[in-house]
């Protein structure tokens, strides 16, 4: 079933835009009658029928609606150190995909890639596209947001908001298995970049109430962590039931 969010709450007929209209019509190749679904702002999943095309835009009637209940009951934050190429377009698709509520790109002090602004402008929409894309593929209710790029000491007072906040370090840590009870429906995590974290952000991260865990004995790659943090994550809370 195609898969697409909109904007407005539908109330029988919605008029879809854009470039989900030429998707529908030119990549998807649908026609007049074919289904698809529609999640609204309000996560209401609505099965909808194309009734036209037009030079620009589509119309569609909603035939049923349900509570869309396909999101996690814990929201996950993930705060990326910025990687190496193109790197954060895998992380930023794969976490949508597992279910992460929003991505914060991070400076930290080993990060290699550090873009100007008119540039990190540039890549924000691009990993924001990717977002929707995965979002769309895997059925998701909502579309996870890509936020404006934080440095450091702005991700920690971010992730001060959160009911626990984890930072992975490969000098050790606790197990995420003590993170993971019933009590805990906000999760931050924190993971470096190429480099890691350095030894004097860690020990800042612990002064800010983030506490250090561990992914196991073995070194996973930047690409690699922050889809297992998030897997494990899922996993433990009964997310992948």
């Amino acid at each position: 079933m195609a898969w697409f969010f909109t904007d407005e709450e539908i109330n029988g007929t919605c008029i879809i835009t854009g470039e989900d209209a030429k998707h529908i019509e030119k990549s998807l190749r649908m026609r007049v009658g074919e289904e698809l679904t529609l999640v609204t702002p309000s996560l209401q999943e609505h099965l909808c029928r194309i009734s036209a095309f037009y030079s620009d835009s589509a119309r569609v009637e909603s035939i049923s609606s349900k509570p869309c209940e396909n999101e996690a009951d814990v929201k996950v934050t993930l705060y990326q150190s910025l990687t190496k190429g193109d790197k954060m377009d895998l992380i930023v698709q794969k976490s949508v995909e597992l279910g992460v509520e929003r991505i914060v790109p991070v400076v930290t002090s080993r990060c290699v890639s550090r873009p100007d602004e008119k540039s990190i402008k540039k890549k924000i929409e691009r990993w924001q596209k990717i977002a929707l894309g995965a979002a769309q593929q895997s059925c998701r209710g909502i579309v996870p947001l890509v936020d404006d790029v934080m440095s450091f000491e702005e991700a920690l007072g971010d992730a001060s908001q959160k009911d626990v906040s984890i930072i992975f370090y490969e000098g050790g840590g606790e197990s995420l298995k003590t993170f993971t009870d019933n009590e805990h429906k906000s999760f931050g995590i924190f993971v470096g970049c190429e480099g890691g974290f350095d030894v004097s952000e860690v020990e800042k991260a612990k002064e800010s109430g983030v506490l250090p865990a561990t992914l196991g004995k073995r070194i996973l790659r930047a690409e690699t962590a922050p889809l297992a943090a998030i897997s494990a994550i899922m996993c433990l809370t009964g997310n992948f039931d």
